[in-house]
């Protein structure tokens, strides 16, 4: 039977072998056996295990898709997700003083997307199984808040009254101050009858909000969330960061890089995590594609003390960026991107004259690329911090800061 060495880990959390060959579940160093097909060993054997190997706290760690790196010390995956951001750096060019890692505590996570489908015994509500459509009970969880756990019996009524064995239903259940904000996709049309059961429903168990698809079927409090004690109500189905450690963390690096700037712009503002907490200090000019984002966002100002003026606009960012003209009277910028990053909207920071920024990253290869262009036109990259909120996970967020020359 083949014999292979891992050498590193790749972005997925595979082990890679010299060839290359993927091997799922692996850390470098450690020697494996397993029968290869195309470039993937599959059921590999551990003949000589790394000294960071532990046992996954998770019962269900060995099949759940939730989790891939709950086999490596939590010393390794740390290291590991800097690293990743350093090489992303590095590829472009680029040094940076990283200051360290900000990672999530176990049980901390807010909000999940439960699976769920209708058997002949009731109802399965789960994550999927690693690289499958089949669907794994989560109990004993180590991810997920306790009370999300505790959902979970709820999820499996909800999809005995609107899921069909046919299909599967994505469930996304958060935490908020008034009880579980629910917010269902893939399920049944919603029609009379079943809209006649799902209102009950949602006050018989006490959910602050119930949405099937895009309709919000029943709203019995405000869902709402605290952005440093500020309070905002998003909309169903909506961003929030992970968990509230993540969320403080990443706050903490941008009102510290921001400092005492009296006008700052921050962009793809979502529904006010920073310009709200900014509004304490400074006047900030917040920008978001999403209409349902910004309402939220201008409602909790309206209703929040003592903040600052707070100018929401609806905007694509991607199609319409904010010119470095218009942002010659800011002190600082905000920019919080999805995935892809934001290169129109760096383009045009990189031509400006504003002298921070404070950029936060879910995807260290973009940041990185952003972070080239920033350079490259007069920005210092000071400082970044590493935020691990995606625990056990390959995902790795950032949080960075930019000084104009």
């Amino acid at each position: 039977m083949p014999e292979v060495v891992i050498e590193r880990l790749g972005l997925h959390g595979d082990g890679i072998a010299a060839g290359p060959i993927y091997v799922p579940m692996t850390l470098p160093g450690e020697r494996v056996e397993g029968e290869i097909e195309g470039d993937v060993m599959v059921a590999p054997k551990i003949v000589e295990p790394s000294d960071v190997r532990v046992k996954a706290p998770c019962p269900r760690y060995k099949r759940c898709g939730g989790c891939s790196l709950q086999h490596a010390a939590d010393g390794f995956v740390a290291d590991w997700k800097v690293q990743v951001v350093r090489t992303a750096l590095e590829a472009q060019g680029l040094e940076a003083s990283i200051s360290g890692i900000a990672t999530s505590p176990a049980n901390a996570r807010r909000r999940a997307v439960f699976s769920a489908r209708r058997t002949k015994a009731g109802a399965q509500v789960g994550f999927h199984v690693r690289g499958s459509d089949q669907i794994v009970e989560i109990d004993g969880c180590t991810l997920l808040e306790p009370a999300l756990l505790d959902a979970r019996p709820i999820v499996a009524e909800l999809v005995k009254l609107g899921g069909s064995r046919k299909g599967e239903l994505s469930v996304t259940v958060t935490l908020t101050r008034h009880g579980l904000d629910m917010s269902v996709a893939g399920g049944k049309p919603l029609d009379g009858p079943l809209r006649a059961l799902l209102g009950p429903f949602a006050e018989e168990q006490k959910l602050a909000r119930l949405a099937w698809g895009d309709e919000t079927v029943a709203l019995r409090l405000p869902p709402e969330q605290e952005f440093d004690g500020i309070a905002v109500a998003p909309p169903p189905g909506s961003f929030l960061q992970a968990t509230k450690h993540g969320e403080v963390a990443l706050r903490t690096a941008v009102l510290e890089t921001v400092g005492d700037a009296a006008h700052v712009m921050d962009l793809f503002a979502g529904a006010g995590t920073f310009s709200l907490p900014l509004a304490r200090k400074a006047e900030v000019w917040a920008l978001e594609g999403v209409p349902e984002m910004i309402k939220a966002m201008d409602h909790g100002w309206r209703h929040a003390k003592g903040l600052k003026k707070l100018r929401g606009e609806v905007r694509d960012l991607f199609r319409n960026p904010v010119m470095a003209a218009d942002m010659a009277k800011m002190d600082a910028v905000v920019l919080d991107p999805p995935r892809a990053g934001a290169q129109a909207q760096v383009a045009e920071i990189a031509a400006s004259k504003v002298p921070v920024l404070a950029y936060v990253s879910c995807n260290p290869v973009t940041f990185a690329r952003d972070a080239a262009v920033l350079v490259k036109s007069g920005y210092r990259l000071e400082n970044v911090l590493v935020v691990d909120q995606f625990r056990w996970s390959t995902h790795v967020e950032l949080a960075a800061a930019f000084r104009k020359e």
